[in-house]
C-alpha cells in the first residue's frame, strides 16, 4: 500500500501535467487545422496524429535505451520524430497566440510543459533501480601445493630391443616420459608416485600405468 501511494505521489503530478499540457496543445492544433481547411473530424485527426506521434517517439526512445540499441547517426530516428512533433505543436500554439511577446510565451507553455512531462516520464522509465542484494564475495580456493603440469605426451614409437622398458614391451619414449612425471611428482610431494596418480597424469589405462611403474622400479635411471 505504501509503495502504491509513493508511486502515485511520484508519477501523479507528472501525468496530470502531461494531460493538461497535451489537452492545451491538442486544442491549439485542432483550431489551427480548422482555420486551414481541415473541417470536422479531420481537424481532430490532425491534432491526434501530432500528439500521439510525440508519445510514440518518446516510447521508442525508451525501448532503444532499454535494449541498448545504437543509433545509426548523430540523432536517432525516434528523437528526430519527437522533435518534429514538438515543433509542429509549438507552431500551432504560436499561430493561435496574440501577436505579442507575452502572448507567444503563454501560447508556447503547453507545448513546453508537454515536452518536459514526456521527458520526465521517459527518464523514470529508463532508470533502473539498484540491486539491493550485496554482490557475492569472490571465492578463493587454497591448495596445499601448486600442481605441476605434466610435460607434453610424446608420440608412441616402436620399442627398441636395447632401450629401457623394451623387455616389458613398452615404448622407450613412454617410459622416459613416465620417469620425468614420476621425478617431478617426487620433487613436489616428497613421495614416490603411485600407479593411480601416474595413470591420471598420463591418461593411460590402469594396466599400462602398473606396467610403467614396475618398469620404473626395475630399470635404474640413466644419466
Amino acid at each position: 500500500m505504501r509503495r502504491l501511494a509513493r508511486r502515485l505521489l511520484d508519477s501523479g503530478p507528472v501525468i496530470v501535467l502531461a494531460a493538461i499540457a497535451g489537452a492545451g496543445s491538442f486544442t491549439h492544433i485542432h483550431d489551427t487545422a480548422t482555420e486551414h481547411g481541415q473541417d470536422g473530424w479531420m481537424a481532430w485527426a490532425v491534432a491526434v496524429c501530432v500528439d500521439l506521434t510525440c508519445v510514440m517517439a518518446a516510447r521508442e526512445r525508451q525501448r532503444d535505451a532499454a535494449t541498448g540499441r545504437q543509433r545509426s547517426g548523430p540523432v536517432s530516428w525516434p528523437a528526430l520524430v519527437l522533435a518534429g512533433g514538438v515543433v509542429l505543436s509549438l507552431a500551432a500554439n504560436l499561430h493561435q497566440a496574440e501577436a505579442s511577446v507575452w502572448g507567444w510565451l503563454v501560447a508556447a507553455t503547453p507545448a513546453g510543459a508537454f515536452l518536459i512531462a514526456v521527458s520526465m516520464l521517459e527518464r523514470r522509465a529508463t532508470t533502473r533501480p539498484a540491486d539491493p542484494r550485496p554482490a557475492p564475495a569472490p571465492t578463493t580456493v587454497t591448495t596445499s601445493a601448486t600442481p605441476v603440469p605434466a610435460p607434453p605426451m610424446p608420440e608412441l614409437v616402436p620399442a627398441d630391443a636395447d632401450a629401457p622398458g623394451s623387455a616389458a614391451g613398452l615404448p622407450p619414449a613412454l617410459v622416459t616420459f613416465a620417469r620425468r612425471v614420476a621425478d617431478e611428482h617426487h620433487a613436489t610431494h616428497g613421495a614416490p608416485i603411485t600407479a593411480e596418480t601416474l595413470r591420471a597424469r598420463l591418461g593411460v589405462s590402469d594396466q599400462l600405468a602398473a606396467d610403467l611403474l614396475r618398469t620404473l622400479h626395475a630399470v635404474p635411471e640413466t644419466a
